[in-house]
């Protein structure tokens, strides 16, 4: 056989073999799918800025229920099914507890060191140790019954007050609640510091971590370029928001010290640990970091959750009806619900499950990180990858939920043979070793709020002018996501009840 004719074969089986080859490491390194991108700089066009969970929800429909997309050479993987997110991040805990780096939330503004963001090792540990002694199941909660219950009676006296100013009371009540518990701290009524601080740091890290808000997130070198440099005023925002940051940290946790010398700390998570033993460097930076967590964590959970409740409650009368109807049997009307009534108060159980199902308040969460590559179900995940489960499409899934877009209670009951949906804490509160540790703060917080507030108050729509006002369930953007502001009438279901809310506490 001619040489030539020998090379040409040579050659054709060795183009034959590299494509074999391509299309072999392309089977076994497929992505999950997703938009197509473009050359460089991939799907940076396709990330949505504003409502992202219902674009990625739309993602789903098109692609299934593992979707992905590459951003300047970074993956992000979307999870838009609780099966998805279950067998990822439950099943392999281990490979997807990590945070990713994010320059600008993380890194410049510091909440690094909080754990939302905390990356997964010794430190992370530490403080959920720290979080399980506090707050870590309902049981160790009781021991903060009486203060919930105390400053939940004080929310409804400000309702009563000035209940134009909702959503303030709200933001307050939570405020004392966990100030209470973290730091020993009663708030003060009106432009308390603590309070007006801690939710000023929790509005910016909202912001600060909320996927596309800044480039340099994509472009992490971004971050070295001078403060003088043309484009360059997040260097200045992130300077600004991360002193907002350490204030929040270091002035509660002076307050304790400073109680604590003068003999009148009263029992709190800081203080208890304070008062244990000399704490080292280590050890007074992990509890002062803590506790700031605590707040972060749970704030705004309970914050959006009530507003959220009270939204519902103007939208569907019909279910505050039956609540109120529940409660009147179950307590009476000479007395406020206490947490000893929630085990006879099923349909208002029902509705604080809801209230965390129908508006999520961390629809996308935080994004985990892929610690090695990973493959599922036939699809890479590498080594890296942001992993960012879709909790809004879960709650709101079809599959699980019937008319997921209403608000009904009566879904998480067995009545008339009728199978419960899904219980929504299974996924409203995170996934794997990243549970939300204030989970069971919220719970409490938002169910005693919710018994004590349909005890005595009717939530209707507001009138002008003879007409009604339509509220319109519309969420804020962001890692914690709010109802934007809406208007409803709040008035003392009699004089009885006016009574009952005036009364010493």
């Amino acid at each position: 056989m001619p040489v030539s004719v020998v090379t040409f074969l040579d050659l054709c089986l060795a183009v034959l073999g590299l494509y074999l080859l391509k299309r072999l490491l392309e089977t076994r390194h497929k992505l999950p799918p997703g938009p197509k991108g473009y050359p460089v700089v991939g799907n940076l066009l396709d990330m949505p800025t504003e409502n992202s969970w219902s674009i990625f929800g739309q993602w789903g429909d098109m692609y299934g229920d593992i979707c992905s997309v590459t951003v300047l050479g970074q993956t992000f993987v979307i999870l838009n099914s609780a099966t998805a997110a279950f067998e990822i991040l439950d099943r392999k805990s281990s490979i997807y507890s990590d945070r990713p780096v994010m320059p600008f939330g993380g890194e410049l503004v510091g909440w690094k060191n909080t754990l939302v963001l905390l990356p997964y090792g010794d430190r992370f540990r530490r403080y959920r140790k720290l979080f399980h002694s506090l707050i870590g199941s309902q049981a160790t909660m009781k021991q903060y019954y009486p203060a919930e219950e105390l400053e939940t009676k004080r929310f409804l006296r400000r309702i009563l007050m000035k209940p134009d100013d909702l959503q303030r009371h709200i933001r307050k009540t939570a405020g004392a609640v966990i100030l209470r518990i973290s730091h020993g701290y009663e708030v003060k009524e009106s432009n308390d510091p603590f309070v007006q601080l801690a939710d000023l740091a929790t509005e910016q890290f909202s912001v600060a971590t909320a996927p596309g808000q800044f480039l340099v997130d994509s472009i992490p070198a971004l971050r070295h370029v001078p403060d003088w440099f043309p484009g360059a005023g997040f260097k200045r925002t992130a300077k600004a928001w991360a002193s907002t940051l350490l204030e929040m940290v270091e002035q509660p946790h002076s307050f304790v010290k400073q109680q604590i010398a003068s003999g009148t700390a009263t029992k709190s998570f800081s203080s208890s640990f304070l008062e244990s033993k000399q704490l080292t460097e280590e050890e007074e930076f992990d509890l002062k970091w803590s506790a700031a967590s605590l707040y972060s964590g749970a704030a705004d959970t309970i914050v959006s959750a009530i507003y959220t409740f009270f939204l519902a409650m103007t939208l569907y009368p019909e279910v505050a009806r039956k609540a109120q109807a529940e409660i009147d049997s179950v307590v009476g009307n000479d007395r406020l619900p206490t947490f000893a009534d929630r085990p006879h108060l099923p349909f208002l159980e029902a509705v604080v499950k809801e209230t965390f199902r129908w508006n999520v308040v961390t629809p996308l969460a935080v994004p985990h990180r892929a610690s090695q590559d990973d493959y599922h179900n036939g699809f890479y995940i590498p080594k890296g990858a942001l992993v960012i489960p879709n909790i809004w499409k879960m709650t709101h899934d079809e599959r699980m939920y019937s008319n997921p877009m209403e608000f009904k209670p009566e879904r998480f009951l067995s009545v008339d043979g009728h199978t419960p949906e899904p219980e929504p804490s299974a996924t409203v509160f995170g996934f794997g070793r990243r549970i939300c540790p204030g989970m069971h703060l919220a719970d409490v917080s938002v169910f005693i709020s919710c018994a004590m507030s349909l005890a005595v108050f009717d939530i209707t729509k507001s009138v002008e002018n003879g007409i009604v006002i339509e509220p319109v369930n519309e969420r804020t953007n962001g890692t914690i996501s709010h109802p934007k502001q809406f208007q409803c009438t709040v008035k003392p279901r009699s004089l009885k009840a006016a009574t009952l809310i005036q009364a010493e506490d």
